[in-house]
């Protein structure tokens, strides 16, 4: 069809959009997004010297010095894990130098808990560096999806949780242990505890602020641990108080508590993987197209997450008697305005097409829909 356009794919140029970052999650306010900046160069010291100065001198996010960039987003949720690896390793030490002093067996399997539990960091840590690659013409989206694989996995150590713990209550049920160094249980389970839930605040908050549902999971990941722990400490109180049957209990309820935070983790990663987004997302985009100036309908508007990233694709309809430059230029203003409206937004592909005036400009496509439907 002669007044048809083309499609016109609107995506930011590689190096650019490898640059891009969701900083709106940080100034949710802010209306202004600047597109054009330099990556300040990597002049940090290697090996143990740049490890803790990326992970305790993390990039200034004031007006002057902040970095638009999604590679910026990729290494808060890396400092993020490094973060919890060490207070969790913190954590577990002094677990294991309270094993040390009294021998404790009980204590000894914590520690041991403890210490695999923080290694499930890793897996994510892996992800968000993989999702720092170039797109490849096999992987044209990049990995930002071995964040959903490793959300998957984590999903599965909190069930492994929920399982060990509810076994274990179980069995203390039916073949009660006597309890040795009360005191230094409690203030095992205390220290676990606050460790594992400073944890889980703070890979909360990254991950909701970057977008990345697996950091999220992770910190639940980090609450369910803390959980184990408290109940560690209430079940040791209720033996030092003469109730003997108030450690199983109170692991039985921490076990329901553990399925509560599965519930949620496995929502929010199995959405991420079925490409599901807030209908609020949706709706801004629907409008920011309405509102931009040449634009007489919409056909469609899709998004999708990869990783911690958004993209969008978005079908619009013109005017049939604009040239293609002008069409051209709608469609880079409609691209450029959902950039502004949606927050961690890294790219769109504008799909233009001319009123039909009756005419179904994709008729040709029609039976491929049919198919496609079918």
């Amino acid at each position: 069809m002669a007044n048809e356009h083309p499609p016109h794919e609107h995506e930011l140029d590689s190096e650019v959009a490898d640059e891009r970052a969701a900083d709106e999650a940080a100034h949710p306010g802010e209306a202004r997004r600047e597109h054009d900046h330099n990556h300040h160069g990597d002049a940090r010291a290697s090996g143990l010297r740049r490890f803790f100065a990326e992970t305790f001198r993390p990039h200034s996010h004031d007006s002057a010095d902040s970095v638009d960039s999604a590679l910026e987003s990729s290494g808060q949720g890396i400092r993020a894990v490094k973060i919890s690896l060490l207070v969790l390793g913190v954590t577990a030490v002094a677990q294991a130098v309270i094993v040390v002093l009294t021998g404790s067996v009980a204590l000894l399997a914590d520690t041991i808990h403890n210490f695999s539990d923080a290694l499930t960091a890793i897996p994510l840590w892996i992800a968000f560096i993989l999702g720092r690659r170039r797109p490849t013409s096999s992987y044209t989206y990049g990995y930002g999806r071995a964040e959903d694989l490793a959300g998957v996995f984590i999903v599965a150590m909190i069930a492994l949780s929920a399982v060990i713990a509810g076994y274990e209550s179980v069995r203390r049920m039916f073949d009660p242990q006597p309890l040795t160094y009360p005191w230094v249980v409690v203030a095992a389970g205390l220290i676990g505890f606050a460790g594992n839930e400073l944890v889980a605040l703070y890979r909360i908050r990254v991950g909701r602020q970057i977008g990345s549902a697996a950091l999220v999971a992770d910190g639940l990941h980090a609450r369910t641990d803390g959980f184990t722990s408290l109940a560690v400490v209430l079940g040791a109180i209720g033996v030092m108080l003469g109730f003997p049957i108030a450690d199983p209990i109170v692991g039985i309820l921490i076990t329901i508590a553990i399925l509560f935070v599965l519930r949620d983790a496995s929502r929010d990663v199995y959405r991420r993987l079925m490409d599901a987004v807030d209908p609020e997302l949706t709706a801004t985009a629907e409008t920011t197209l309405r509102g931009t100036d040449g634009v007489r309908s919409i056909e469609q508007v899709r998004l999708r997450w990869i990783g911690h990233r958004l993209r969008a694709e978005a079908g619009i309809v013109v005017d049939n008697t604009l040239d293609v430059v002008t069409a051209h230029a709608i469609a880079t203003d409609a691209h450029h305005r959902l950039l502004h409206a949606i927050p961690k937004l890294v790219g769109a592909t504008v799909h233009v097409s001319p009123t039909g005036d009756g005419v179904d400009p994709h008729a040709v496509l029609a039976h491929h829909e049919v198919l496609r439907r079918g």
